[in-house]
């Protein structure tokens, strides 16, 4: 990381270089942060030149089997890739950064973000082995990057990690503000309240859109601080004499931070296990967010030698992922810990909508082995990050802006932050509802919807190492309803079936209890086979088709079911 001539303070007079005469509309491309919590990432394009806003994963539905993580689709910035001057990073959050290396395999570009973002997306490039030397620049609140058509200042406010920012985008066609993920902490741990002085300045110079995260728009009030929960877990630590498992996400370096400190008061030795946990933690460590008091941290392979009072395990799994820590730890398959009655589990986070049903798997599992668990809904051990009704207010009031976009969460998130605004006084035709891949235009009249860009988010298999292909993921998604069945024929030289056709079923039914059926499926597969025959075929893939289609109608004549048809024929040479 390095910082970059071209990184400066705010000039007297802002936007001197963006004084031209504006024929073309700004265009606005949301990638993602819509329709879900999670995979934000927003281009902002003015003739010949691009800049991207964050690139985050979100975290895979039920019905996507084998699916790791999404990310945005790129395509556009690829067949655009000789525009796109830089990308912009709010904050270090998995689900504003997640999708980095993804997006810089692809496209190239420089990357500005703050210290501690930066620290964390350079973990992540060593990992995808991707060679960015003199792409990243660290930038601080209060300086501005310049572009030929923009100009991006970085304002500091308050969320669950060190070093989160909002954009001031100048454009040809005014200022844009996007808040990023925030809140209004007045006590934040190891940091300053949110510069909301700046944010009223800008308000009075004159703020064309107001792009403003919407996550925590249902919940009345205010977001309790960071600070309240030192009690909570002070109280926790003190009472209870079990191995303490504390759940929190990776990049919370405050609630870290609160964990060490706690478990350093009250004798215990932390050792920490699952790889982002780590990473995040060393990052943070040397770039110096994290004070780790001497001698409390241990590696995981000494846990063992420890009592349950002496030890806390930090760990990654709070949303229930299939491959986390906590996912292990619950059911079995974890190398150095196992769980039990001696144990505590803490999730210190709230769940995401959408993954509930991974976070009670893991819940009901942890019960089934006895178990203790406390979770934000038992007890004070979590608060969000984000703004809740009275913050979103507080912001639109001092902002003033002539238009306004909700970003950052799901459709009814959307739609209550779009009726907000209208509460406060704003005119429905000056706000807009973003869509995925819509164009927003901003012009000198105002804010409009523009063309649609064909995209899909992509998604990933970690396995096999790239995107799916929605054809892919479609057959998952019917071999879990539907399963397989697989045929397989042979002929001799003479053309004679050397054996009848042999079937095997997966998913479909239990063959030892439905031998009828399969019996009856075998005889349709057969027939095709000797009508190829009497028709004089010789291409192995007509006898292939005719038995696929035969057992496809056979299948479904007696259940109904399409399952998925394999079909092999062989022929035997002299």
């Amino acid at each position: 990381m390095k910082k970059k001539e071209r990184i400066e303070s705010v000039s007297e007079e802002p936007g001197t270089e963006l004084k031209r005469i504006k024929k073309s509309p700004v265009k606005i491309l949301p990638l993602g942060g819509l329709d879900r919590i999670g995979m934000n990432c927003t281009l902002f394009e003015y003739e010949d030149e691009i800049i991207v806003v964050d690139a985050g994963i979100a975290f895979p539905q039920e019905d996507m089997p084998g699916v790791d993580v999404i990310v945005p689709d790129f395509s556009y910035l690829e067949e655009n890739r000789e525009k796109v001057r830089a990308l912009i990073l709010t904050h270090g959050h998995e689900d504003h950064i997640g999708a980095v290396p993804y997006l810089l395999s692809k496209v190239m570009c420089d990357v500005y973000g703050t210290r501690l973002t930066l620290g964390i997306v350079e973990g992540k490039l060593d990992e995808f082995d991707l060679d960015t030397d003199g792409h990243l620049y660290e930038v601080s609140a209060g300086e501005t990057v310049v572009f030929r058509h923009f100009e991006v200042e970085f304002i500091h406010v308050n969320h669950s990690m060190p070093d989160s920012a909002a954009l001031c985008i100048r454009t040809p066609h005014g200022t844009v503000i996007m808040t990023g993920d925030f809140k209004i902490d007045h006590t934040p741990i190891g940091t300053t309240p949110i510069d909301l002085p700046r944010f009223a300045e800008l308000g009075r110079e004159g703020v064309r859109l107001l792009m403003a995260d919407s996550t925590n728009v249902e919940r009345p009030g205010y977001t309790p601080s960071d600070g309240t929960l030192t009690h909570s877990f002070d109280r926790i630590f003190a009472e209870t004499s079990k191995r303490i498992i504390f759940s929190t996400f990776a990049s919370n370096v405050h609630r870290i931070q609160q964990i060490l400190d706690a478990s350093d008061k009250w004798g215990r030795k932390v050792a920490v296990t699952g790889r982002s946990m780590q990473n995040v933690i060393t990052a943070a460590y040397q770039l110096g967010y994290l004070d780790i008091p001497d001698g409390v941290m241990i590696d995981i392979t000494d846990a063992k030698h420890f009592r349950p009072k002496e030890l806390t395990i930090l760990t990654t799994g709070t949303q229930g992922e299939p491959m986390s820590a906590l996912h292990r730890m619950a059911f079995g398959s974890h190398s150095q810990i196992s769980l039990g009655p001696e144990d505590l589990v803490i999730l210190s986070a709230s769940c995401i909508p959408g993954n509930e049903r991974f976070v009670n798997r893991i819940i009901n599992e942890l019960y089934r082995k006895n178990v203790s668990v406390i979770t934000d809904k038992t007890d004070d051990v979590h608060v969000s990050g984000h703004a809740c009704r009275e913050e979103l207010k507080l912001m639109h009031s001092i902002i003033c802006a002539e238009n306004f976009v909700p970003v950052h969460g799901e459709y009814r998130h959307l739609a209550q932050h779009a009726q907000l605004a209208k509460d406060l006084g704003m005119t429905s035709s000056h706000i807009l509802l973003p869509e995925i891949g819509r164009f927003i235009l901003l012009d000198a009249a105002g804010i409009h919807q523009g063309s649609q860009v064909e995209m899909y988010p992509v998604m990933i298999d970690s396995g096999i190492g790239n995107g799916l292909q929605t054809a892919v993921l479609t057959e998952r998604r019917k071999l879990a309803e539907t399963g397989i069945i697989a045929a397989f024929c042979c002929l001799d030289v003479e053309r004679e079936i050397i054996v009848r056709p042999e079937l095997i079923t997966k998913g479909f039914v239990f063959e030892k209890d439905n031998a009828e059926l399969i019996r009856y499926l075998t005889d349709r597969a057969e027939d095709a086979v000797v009508e190829c025959l009497e028709d004089g075929e010789t291409d192995e893939r007509v006898f292939e088709k005719r038995m696929k289609d035969a057992l496809s109608s056979a299948a479904y004549e007696k259940t109904k079911r399409k399952p998925i048809i394999v079909t092999k024929m062989s022929f035997l040479s002299d």
